[in-house]
């Protein structure tokens, strides 16, 4: 990647990430276009390969920077020292939804590379991809699970919230008026009712 890159007015890097991210989370690596990517992004394909060599080196460039985007959002809105199971889910899709406000195709892009297979990508993103793994995971396994009613399952219930958001993601994007702002409300239902219906009241102990 040309580090030129980073020289452009901010306003042309995003719109190249965007329209990389969009094509990448429709297609996957294999079947993605430069093509597409550069329609996307009103630029020519002579100036997307000077900053970016090739199609690889366009989708590693990405990742890393998708990867390490999300990561900054956390550490800016995930308390340190937070433990409660939905406090700190909360603060996990604060962070994620402060990142697609911005990049709005950014976890559509991280759920599909999670599932890429074509072995060229995956050499690129795969030492990655275990990293950012691990970030979620260490940050999942610090939630207290003991306010959990008797009878629930708690990872069937972090199953239940991730499709819920994840679902909710999907639709808001392919409305064609995504607002971050209307996204987080309307998960925020859904998480408040499940933790009502999942965890012990104060008046039941």
């Amino acid at each position: 990647m040309n580090e030129k890159f980073f020289e452009l007015k901010k306003e042309k890097q995003d719109r190249m990430i965007n329209a990389a991210l969009l094509v990448f989370s429709k297609y996957g690596y294999y079947h993605a276009s430069t093509d597409e990517i550069v329609k996307e992004a009103n630029i020519s394909k002579g100036l997307l390969f000077h900053y970016f060599t090739s199609k690889i080196g366009m989708y590693a460039f990405l990742y890393d920077y998708a990867t390490r985007f999300v990561t900054l959002e956390l550490t800016g809105n995930v308390e340190r020292n937070e433990t409660d199971y939905f406090t700190l889910y909360n603060q996990i899709l604060d962070a994620k939804v402060a990142a697609m406000a911005q990049y709005p195709y950014i976890f559509l892009f991280l759920n599909k590379a999670d599932e890429e297979t074509q072995p060229e990508a995956l050499a690129e993103i795969s030492e990655r991809r275990e990293k950012y793994q691990r970030i979620m995971e260490a940050l999942r396994e610090r939630a207290d699970i003991t306010k959990f009613a008797p009878g629930i399952d708690y990872r069937m219930i972090g199953d239940v919230l991730d499709y819920t958001v994840e679902g909710l993601m999907e639709k808001n994007i392919k409305s064609g008026s995504f607002r971050a702002d209307l996204l987080l409300e309307e998960a925020r239902e859904y998480i408040n009712m499940i933790r009502d219906m999942s965890t012990i009241r104060a008046q039941d102990i």
